[in-house]
């Protein structure tokens, strides 16, 4: 995947919590292979109801989005964090995500960034405010930059920086561009032994041994396996022996008693 390291770009907001999975990529669209074309189906049933806000003309070409709580929730689809990514997204803000959505989108490169809840909402305002605004995720730094606000011009300050927090695996994951294929291939030097001294797999079984002729009886043939019945419609079921007459043969056993008697 793709190094992540700084990044500069138009914030998007999304004032909405609880955004499953399903709302971010519905799942009629999940029936491609590739990883790619997801894209323009992010948020398809928010989208074509009209006037759906990423699609104002200020936040297209957004690279950062920031949202509510428990955003990517539902279920475990790694096309959720794929058809962000394939819209151009490289980072998500939120106060908390779903679990499983948060591993998907480290393995692919979308880094999720936990925000305190107040801090979000300034930076929904903020991105609401000021259609277009850039901001700066810098995970070298741990650090979100924001450009200053009029106030803080008149007081003489600068940019405001927010610190963040993020799992060091998962850090180190995106600043070297790790996937789990390239995890894996950091073990290159000890996967090439292993393979090349294993035993085989799967193992071949032995010969069954030869079967011993009994004294004096013939010699054993091969082994009888018996026929497997092939695919088909069940055989026809005969019908039984008919009494002569249409009386049944109950009905003789009796009326034969009665005239012994």
């Amino acid at each position: 995947m793709e190094p992540f390291t700084r990044l500069t770009g138009v914030l998007a907001p999304l004032d909405r919590a609880d955004v499953d999975t399903d709302q971010i990529i519905p799942k009629q669209f999940l029936k491609r292979i590739e990883r790619s074309g997801y894209g323009p189906f992010l948020f398809y049933d928010w989208r074509r109801g009209g006037d759906f806000i990423l699609d104002r003309p200020a936040y297209r070409g957004a690279s950062i989005l920031v949202t509510g709580p428990n955003f990517g929730c539902g279920s475990s689809r790694e096309h959720a964090p794929w058809s962000l990514l394939d819209a151009g997204f490289r980072a998500v803000i939120a106060p908390s995500f779903g679990d499983i959505f948060t591993s998907n989108s480290a393995r692919c490169g979308l880094l999720p960034v936990v925000l305190p809840a107040p801090v979000t909402r300034r930076l929904i305002d903020l991105a609401t405010r000021q259609p277009g605004v850039e901001i700066t995720v810098d995970l070298v730094e741990n650090r979100i930059t924001l450009p200053p606000t009029p106030s803080d011009l008149n007081k003489g300050g600068g940019s405001v920086s927010i610190p963040f927090a993020i799992d060091p695996f998962f850090r180190d994951c995106f600043l070297n561009g790790w996937d789990e294929v390239a995890l894996s291939l950091r073990q290159e030097a000890a996967i090439g032994p292993y393979e090349a001294t294993r035993p085989h797999w799967p193992p071949v079984p032995p010969e069954p041994p030869p079967a011993r002729r009994r004294r004096g009886g013939p010699a054993p043939g091969p082994a009888h396996t018996p026929p497997r019945r092939t695919a088909g419609p069940p055989p026809a079921m005969l019908p039984g022996p008919q009494p002569a007459s249409g009386r049944s043969s109950t009905t003789r056993r009796t009326e034969g008693r009665c005239r012994s008697t």
